[in-house]
């Protein structure tokens, strides 16, 4: 029997690549779509993946990456006009005529929020659902895991964890676990179409957690410190990510403080889909610091991470008004959090209350 083919777009990316890699496993045919070749897109081609050079905004790209493919995994970046790229998808999947779709969603979306991103990504779940001849199963998965390990190297070289989190709650789930639910909605889609699917770890976690967590891994202390937004957008430039990105996530701090991520978790998605067990934080954080050259100490690893702190002094903060000014960020007469959504609260704390099928059933804790 011939196996469909399948794309995977954000094919470098957090669950992107876990996708690739878990479907090549499996003996599926893999076009993995990049922005660019590079040192990633070599080793999924290393491993069988056909590689597609495209832009999600770019519809002949779409259509190129789309040939002789019958089933895709959207898994688009955070950037600037993300609705685009999915209307443009759309497009695309329904003239190919795919078979069926596995749309990366977010847990936040809301068509009010005060994420311009996040206000997109709602939108682009409504438009993805309007493809007449497409199925589609759609995940929408909080706060990721791996967003703990963009601090792994204060946290190992300093002991130091400054996030602005609040005392909120999270059952981060893994990106192997979100590509896990995802592949198996590609290889098998007929019980999941038309169904969202929440991935999560399997218990709720304060900032405190994570951080002892890390110090168990590690073998040393480590100190939470609720940090200022200032110093969070003065870190993420200094590691090159774009301003629109860090106000999209400062959005999702404030969510996070008001228990957003929180809020129907955790969920047994992942045991009910993919037969296994969701991952362990302590699981995740092993993973990483055995293959993060930065959870080491050592004196270089030291100099080099005392340079990134005076590296981090000296870049300015984020001023987000006047990003949103000069950037013409589309704003709201009245935005909000999900957090403080009637309406949002309603459709996402009671499974039943969802446009889909949920099978995201909460855990005894």
């Amino acid at each position: 029997m011939t196996l469909p083919r399948i794309l995977i777009t954000g094919a470098t990316g957090k669950t992107g690549v876990q996708a690739v890699k878990q479907l090549l496993e499996k003996g599926f045919p893999v076009r993995a779509l990049v922005h660019r070749t590079d040192a990633r897109s070599a080793s999924l081609q290393s491993l069988g993946a056909e590689i597609q050079v495209g832009d999600l905004h770019d519809i002949d790209d779409m259509r190129r990456a789309l040939k002789d493919i019958q089933r895709a995994y959207y898994c688009a970046p955070m950037l600037r006009n993300a609705l685009g790229a999915s209307m443009v998808f759309a497009a695309a999947a329904q003239e190919r005529h795919l078979e069926v779709v596995v749309a990366l969603s977010q847990w936040l979306a809301d068509p009010r929020h005060t994420s311009v991103h996040t206000r997109e990504t709602w939108l682009a779940d409504q438009a993805l659902s309007w493809m007449p001849d497409v199925d589609l199963i759609t995940l929408n998965p909080g706060w990721f895991a791996d967003n703990y390990m963009a601090a792994i190297e204060p946290i190992a070289q300093f002991g130091m964890m400054p996030m602005p989190l609040g005392e909120g709650l999270n059952a981060p789930p893994s990106n192997e676990d979100i590509a896990r639910v995802a592949v198996t909605a590609l290889t098998n889609p007929a019980d999941h179409i038309g169904k969202i699917y929440r991935p999560t770890g399997p218990v709720l976690l304060s900032p405190r957690d994570i951080a002892a967590t890390f110090a168990k891994v590690l073998g040393r202390p480590v100190k939470y410190s609720d940090a200022p937004a200032g110093l969070f957008t003065k870190v993420a430039r200094a590691l090159g990510f774009p301003d629109y990105a860090i106000a999209q996530v400062l959005c999702y701090f404030q969510d996070y403080k008001r228990g957003a991520f929180a809020v129907g978790a955790p969920t047994q998605a992942v045991l009910e889909i993919t037969g296994q067990r969701p991952e362990t934080f302590e699981t995740i954080v092993r993973r990483y610091a055995s293959e993060s050259p930065f959870a080491r100490r050592t004196a270089g690893s030291m100099l080099r991470a005392m340079g990134g702190m005076l590296r981090i002094m000296l870049t300015p903060s984020l001023d987000t008004a006047a990003y949103a000014r000069s950037h013409d960020v589309p704003t709201l007469r009245d935005p909000h959090l999900s957090a403080d959504s009637a309406d949002w609260l309603a459709s996402h704390s009671e499974p039943s209350t969802r446009p889909h099928q949920v099978l995201s059933v909460t855990l005894a804790t």
